[in-house]
């Protein structure tokens, strides 16, 4: 994740760590349209929106006055030969490290207010434990107001927002044989979602349309050498999926997410509802 001038800096450097796996589409070199930089920014953005906290729920997520605690399972994308390589293909970037990323994540849906909407907040949190070879914090919240009409529509306007860091060997050593040292990312999101759901035979399919903002800092911990973002995503974010009811006190979610252009996956929550009410909601 090097920026151009970095990148003619150690050009001359005659061996870096190409990934066996990488090494066919590395021998051919960079395509006619590649760009360093643009190289580095698509990785920065990629792994901050990874952690971003989409719905994973009906527009309102459960009853009025109920609170749900669950876990949520986000699906990170290996990314491809050609997304990793930088310093014009010379080497590659150990990005692939972990398939998942597990976060407990808690909802709380207050009593009706006035016009009968439904104020929600949550909190989802990442402990510093090291996984897949990598230490990782992430800390999200959110908070919304909605409304559930009798016929079984649903709306709600959804602020989000995250704030994570990694600690890992991302950038691989330029020679093979060095000692490799952890690198430091941190990336923040935050933006807002429109959220439709129409609940049917208990399952609520839903689609948010929204827009979130990224933010990125990243140190290379060999070199002390600071990757700026050029280029930070902040542009469309939507989400498609459904909430099911599984008896009187689990909910289960799973969603389409996307940033186009930059990031296409899966989510998955179960929840447990507590203190249950039969009142008019999501869950």
């Amino acid at each position: 994740m090097s920026a151009p001038l970095f990148s003619l800096l150690v050009s001359g450097v005659a061996q870096a760590y190409v990934d066996p796996d990488c090494a066919a589409v590395a021998a051919l070199g960079p395509p006619a349209d590649y760009n360093e930089q643009a190289q580095a920014d698509f990785l920065l953005n990629y792994f901050a929106l990874a952690t971003t906290l989409s719905p994973v729920h009906a527009p309102v997520p459960h009853q009025p006055g109920n609170g749900a605690i669950g876990l949520e399972i986000d699906v990170i994308p290996p990314l491809s030969c050609e997304r990793r390589l930088v310093l014009d293909y010379t080497r590659t970037e150990d990005t692939n490290k972990a398939p998942i990323a597990p976060r407990p994540r808690i909802t709380f849906a207050f009593p009706k207010t006035i016009w009968d909407l439904v104020p929600y907040a949550g909190v989802a949190y990442v402990p510093p434990v090291t996984v897949f070879g990598t230490r990782n914090v992430i800390l999200s919240g959110e908070f919304g107001l909605g409304r559930v009409y009798d016929g079984g529509l649903s709306w709600s306007l959804r602020y989000h927002a995250t704030l994570m860091k990694t600690i890992a060997e991302i950038a691989t050593p330029f020679d093979p044989a060095d000692t490799p040292y952890l690198d430091f990312y941190m990336g923040s999101t935050f933006g807002g979602d429109f959220m439709l759901g129409y609940k049917v035979a208990g399952v609520t399919p839903y689609v948010a349309l929204g827009f979130t903002d990224v933010s990125t800092f990243f140190y290379i911990g060999d070199d002390g050498w600071v990757g700026n973002n050029f280029a930070p995503y902040a542009g469309f974010t939507g989400s498609a999926g459904a909430q099911i009811k599984l008896g009187r006190a689990v909910n289960a979610a799973a969603e389409f997410y996307t940033a186009p252009g930059v990031l296409y996956t899966g989510r998955l929550r179960i929840s447990y509802v507590f203190q249950p009410r039969e009142q008019d909601g999501e869950g």
